[in-house]
């Protein structure tokens, strides 16, 4: 018992240790940013593949790969919407589907750019005709609403049903409640879903 109580308390002291070395100067603190990189004939030492900034570099050399990609979703949730397109973009030219589904985001919600719901609509197009479940579910509700493409319900809701058929919970309840749009869509969304005649 005295181990465990022990254990557990140098647990919770190691976070108040290593910002009481950091204020001491013994470490970086993380205001200062990371430690050099150091290159090597043994390799690479502090390498900065996981910093944003290495991300961003990636991107800038048009190089989409998973790590790159997914970190678009820490982008975009710190609120650095433009930064989140120009990385999401780029890997969903390159044929990454979740990056497809994250620019449809962008565009619907107009974050980092004007909103634009046929930009939108196509993102979610391309990202179910490449076979993404979530793009199935998004277009298939897309052509249901007619929002941002011509209306096609019969097409919206093999869309859906495709989806709900690969496990998206979302689809299930929608195909369950006879495709009724509401059950899926928060009452405060639905101004933006009104038609405008």
């Amino acid at each position: 018992m005295d181990k465990l109580a022990l254990v557990f308390a140098a647990l919770l002291a190691g976070p108040t240790l290593m910002a009481t070395a950091a204020q001491a100067g013994g470490l970086p603190s993380a205001a200062e940013g990371t430690v050099e990189t150091e290159e090597g004939e043994a390799g690479t030492l502090n390498p900065q593949e996981l910093s944003l900034s290495h991300v961003m570099d990636n991107v800038r050399e048009g190089k989409a790969d998973m790590m790159t990609c997914s970190a678009g979703y820490l982008v975009t949730k710190s609120g650095r919407h433009a930064m989140a397109r120009e990385l999401f973009e780029l890997c969903a030219e390159q044929g990454w589907t979740g990056a497809m589904t994250w620019m449809s985001q962008l565009e619907d919600n107009g974050l980092g750019g004007p909103m634009d719901s046929a930009g939108a609509a196509e993102w979610n197009r391309r990202a179910a005709e490449a076979g993404d479940p979530v793009g199935a579910f998004n277009h298939g509700v897309d052509l249901i609403r007619g929002w941002g493409t011509t209306r096609d319900v019969a097409e919206g809701q093999r869309l859906v049903d495709r989806a709900a058929e690969a496990g998206i919970s979302a689809a299930q309840r929608l195909r369950g409640a006879g495709y009724d749009l509401d059950e899926i869509t928060p009452d405060a969304d639905n101004w933006k879903y009104r038609p405008v005649f």
